[in-house]
C-alpha cells in the first residue's frame, strides 16, 4: 500500500468515526440543552439523574465529554421560547423539551437545532413531526401513548364509579394537545354512555373550574401547570367530592383517587439514546418516534373511603399500586 493510499484510508475512518469515540480522543465536550417547563427541580417530571445514567451506558459523562445547559422556565411559552433562543446561543448541539408546550417553545425559539422531545402529548396533530415512524424534520423523541391512555383513564373512573353518568376533562389553555386529548377521551365516554364535558383553564381559575365538576367525575390532563398546582388540585376535588383521575403517580401518592400513566423513567432513558443517536451523527428526520408499551394504575384507598367510593376488586386486581 502507497501513503497515498494509507492517508486516503485514515481519512475516510475518521469520517466515519463516531462522534463519541472522537469526543474521548480530542478532548471535545458536546453541549446539550434541557428546557424544563417547571421554576424549579422537579424529580417527578424532570428525571435529570435518570438522563444522567442513560446517558453514560452511551459513554456520555457530564463533566468529561458531555455539558447539560437546564433551563428552568415554568410554564409560560414566551418565556420558554426565550430560554430556548438563550440555549441555541450557547451553541447546543440540540435541545431537549420536556411535555407539548416546551417543545413547541424549543423548535420555535431555536428554530433549525435538532429537539428531542421527551413525553409529547400529539406529535404528529401539534405537527412537530409528519409521522411517528418517519418524522422528516428537526424533531424526534418518546412520546405519550395518547389515545390509549386517554380512553382508558375513562374507562377507569367508570368501572370505578359504575353510577357515574358524566365524566369532565380538566385542560390547560396553554396546551396545544387539547383537542386531541378531548377527542380521544370522548370516543371512548361515548361507547361507556357517558356525557363528556371540556373545562378548559388558565392561572387563576382552577376552584371555579373544579366545582363545575360536581356530580360527575374528572379527569385531569397530564399538564406541568397542573403538576406544580397538584396539591391544591387534590385538595378541591376531594372538597367538591369529585372522584378524578389523573395522569401521574405524584398526585395520588399527595391524595389523588387514581392514576394511569407510562413510566416517567423510561421517558427519560429513552431520551438518553435519542441524544446519543444525534451525537453520533444521525439526523432527527430519520429516528423513529418510541411510545411506552407499559402503563401503571395507581389506586388511594384512603381517597376512595374519603369519596365515599368502593373500588371494586376486578379493579383492585388490576392495580400496580395501591395507597392505604
Amino acid at each position: 500500500m502507497d501513503r497515498r493510499t494509507f492517508v486516503t484510508l485514515v481519512a475516510g475512518t475518521c469520517l466515519l468515526e463516531p462522534l463519541a469515540v472522537r469526543a474521548q480522543q480530542t478532548g471535545k465536550v458536546f453541549r446539550i440543552g434541557l428546557l424544563a417547563p417547571y421554576t424549579e427541580p422537579t424529580p417527578g417530571r424532570i428525571d435529570i439523574e435518570g438522563l444522567r445514567t442513560g446517558l453514560r451506558d452511551f459513554g456520555w459523562v457530564e463533566g468529561k465529554n458531555l455539558l447539560i445547559e437546564i433551563r428552568w422556565a415554568g410554564a409560560n411559552p414566551q418565556r420558554q421560547r426565550e430560554l430556548a433562543a438563550e440555549l441555541e446561543a450557547l451553541r447546543v448541539a440540540m435541545i431537549l423539551a420536556y411535555g407539548t408546550t416546551a417543545i413547541g417553545a424549543a423548535r420555535d425559539g431555536a428554530p433549525g437545532l435538532p429537539v428531542v422531545m421527551v413525553n409529547a402529548g400529539d406529535p404528529v396533530g401539534s405537527r412537530f413531526v409528519a409521522s411517528l415512524a418517519r418524522p422528516g424534520g428537526d424533531l424526534t423523541g418518546t412520546s405519550a401513548a395518547g389515545e390509549e391512555v386517554l380512553s382508558k383513564q375513562v374507562e377507569l373512573l367508570s368501572a370505578a364509579v359504575p353510577q357515574l353518568k358524566r365524566v369532565s376533562v380538566l385542560m390547560s389553555s396553554a396546551n396545544p394537545a387539547n383537542s386531541f386529548f378531548f377527542d380521544a377521551m370522548s370516543f371512548r365516554a361515548r361507547t361507556l354512555g357517558l356525557r363528556i364535558d371540556r373545562i378548559v383553564v388558565a392561572e387563576g381559575e382552577l376552584e371555579g373550574a373544579i366545582s363545575r365538576a360536581k356530580g360527575g367525575a374528572l379527569v385531569v390532563v397530564n399538564d406541568p401547570s397542573f403538576f406544580q398546582d397538584r396539591v391544591r388540585i387534590i385538595e378541591l376535588t376531594r372538597r367538591s367530592q369529585v372522584p378524578s383521575i389523573f395522569g401521574d403517580r405524584e398526585y395520588v401518592a399527595a391524595g389523588g383517587l387514581m392514576s394511569y400513566v407510562s413510566s416517567n423513567a423510561w421517558h427519560w432513558r429513552s431520551a438518553a439514546s435519542f441524544v446519543d443517536k444525534i451525537l453520533k451523527g444521525a439526523k432527527p428526520a430519520d429516528i423513529p418516534v418510541e411510545q411506552p408499551t407499559k402503563f401503571e394504575l395507581v389506586i388511594n384507598l384512603k381517597t376512595a373511603k374519603a369519596l365515599g367510593i368502593t373500588i371494586p376488586p376486578s379493579l383492585l386486581q388490576r392495580a400496580d399500586e395501591l395507597i392505604q
